[in-house]
């Protein structure tokens, strides 16, 4: 029998695969899908659930989002929470791409006016944003450089002109984690990061301008600026190589102490270290260094965009109205206090592909948005919509903290293509405005490559894991 048919059906959206289920599970699996959705999942999505929740320290359950598909060990739209005196910390569980996020900026500017420009527009963001793989940045960075953007994150970037100071207060962990130890990290991770800061990537990252298509929450739609008709800009991308060279350096040191300390590895994708370990603390340290540069990326991706727009348009920063909404990882390691069991314990949260979702109250959650709940933003496929929530006390409970991501692929890029070459790019992606320096990545990333994110997002707003508040309607699109 397979995992998928050992799951128990708890209610509407919530299915549970026991604890015990294979050896060594220490918790259940909870995941959340709708009938379609549970339809789409892999069962190997599943075994990767399964098997992190053998891993020492595992607390309550391991958590699965509506957006799930398998990844390198450990399940993308995967929670796991982690003791941290008794648990682990996995990089593989947080993923090669630390920090990759999302930002969403607002601007006065009305999509009936944009939409007759839009592909002038969307060739001059292609003109002034680099993306694409190898693709490098006007900005070159020494050591000592690179070790300050490790620190100080996206209040690097705005000191040197990529921004507003007043962007901080919108940023998870106000654009800057603690704990980043720059010399934790390889001189490899350095020789590829020094010339990546402000730079797109490739795969599914993005920068698109946006339209605000619907409004379900009024309230807090006033309270987050955002209105019917509004042109918004959403950036999604993260560290880049130095990132992806951290976790490549530290699954490496985790495969080498695992016997040392008596660590039984159900996949060694899931290599780990104790988070108390020296090795452990140098990885957390390195992850919060990855997850600043990923901060002053996405800032000075996000202000480069909306300057290349604003002169275009030939107006000021006020007639522009430029504003951050919000920016937030999705692919993190975070110490924080959930309760287990009735007691409050302190825990690593690994979200992979998965975002915050706290409620309204939570002391983390700035102050602006504190009444509503964090904004929760979800990216969906080239083509379709994205969505803006605010996170739900439900979530604290449900899911420690956490919704989805985006739309979660069930298409490999292969697969993809073959489409596309079969059907028509054309056809594929519509009316939509698309640029990029090459047609390989418009071609992976089609919609159909992509679960419903309309889907996915009903899930979690219908079991109150976060709120949404609006629909984004995509009118161009950057692609790596």
């Amino acid at each position: 029998m397979s995992l998928k048919e050992k799951l128990i059906r708890r209610d509407k959206y919530i299915w549970e695969l026991p604890e015990g289920t294979i050896e060594g599970q220490k918790v259940p699996v909870i995941l959340y899908l709708s009938d379609l959705l549970f339809e789409q999942l892999e069962e190997d999505a599943i075994r990767q659930a399964a098997n992190a929740a053998t891993l020492p320290g595992v607390q309550k359950a391991i958590y699965v989002m509506p957006d799930v598909h398998v990844g390198y060990g450990f399940p993308v739209g995967g929670v796991m929470a982690t003791h941290t005196k008794t648990g682990i910390i996995s990089p593989g569980s947080i993923g090669y791409d630390i920090n990759c996020g999302v930002r969403l900026i607002a601007t006065n500017l009305k999509a009936v006016d944009i939409v007759p420009r839009i592909k002038e527009i969307m060739n001059e963001v292609l003109r002034n944003v680099p993306a694409g793989v190898g693709s490098t940045s006007e900005i070159k960075l020494s050591k000592s450089q690179m070790k300050e953007v490790l620190v100080r994150g996206a209040g690097w970037a705005i000191d040197y002109g990529f921004g507003f100071p007043e962007d901080l207060q919108h940023i998870e962990g106000f654009g800057a984690l603690p704990n980043a130890d720059p010399d934790k990290a390889s001189n490899e991770a350095y020789a590829r990061g020094s010339d990546e800061l402000g730079t797109v990537g490739s795969g599914n990252h993005f920068v698109e301008i946006q339209a605000v298509e619907a409004i379900y929450d009024e309230d807090a739609a006033q309270k987050l600026g955002i209105w019917e008709g509004q042109v918004v800009i959403m950036v999604h991308s993260g560290s880049r190589g130095f990132g992806h060279q951290v976790c490549t350096d530290y699954l490496r040191v985790a495969l080498k102490v695992r016997d040392k300390y008596k660590i039984k590895l159900p996949d060694p994708q899931l290599a780990c270290m104790p988070f108390s370990s020296p090795e452990g603390q140098d990885y957390f340290k390195a992850m919060n260094a990855a997850a600043n540069y990923a901060f002053a990326n996405r800032q000075i991706l996000g202000f480069k965009t909306a300057n290349t727009v604003r002169k275009f348009l030939g107006i000021s920063w006020e007639e522009f109205g430029y504003r951050l909404i919000y920016d937030h990882a999705h692919n993190i390691g975070k110490v924080e206090k959930h309760r287990v069991n009735g007691q409050e314990v302190e825990v690593v949260v690994h979200r992979k592909g998965a975002t915050r979702a706290f409620p309204p109250h939570n002391p983390e959650v700035p102050p602006a948005y504190r009444d509503i709940g964090q904004p929760v933003i979800i990216p969906g496929d080239m083509g379709r919509a994205s969505f803006l929530l605010v996170g739900q006390p439900k979530s604290m409970e449900m899911s420690f903290g956490s919704a989805c991501h985006g739309a979660g692929r069930v298409m490999s890029r292969r697969q993809a293509k073959k489409f596309v070459k079969e059907v028509g790019l054309e056809k594929v992606i519509g009316n939509l405005v698309v640029v990029a320096r090459g047609k390989g990545t418009i071609m992976e990333e089609i919609p159909q490559a992509y679960k419903d994110v309309t889907e996915v997002v009903r899930v979690i707003d219908e079991l109150g894991i976060a709120k949404a508040v609006a629909k984004l309607k995509p009118l161009g699109t950057l692609k790596g």
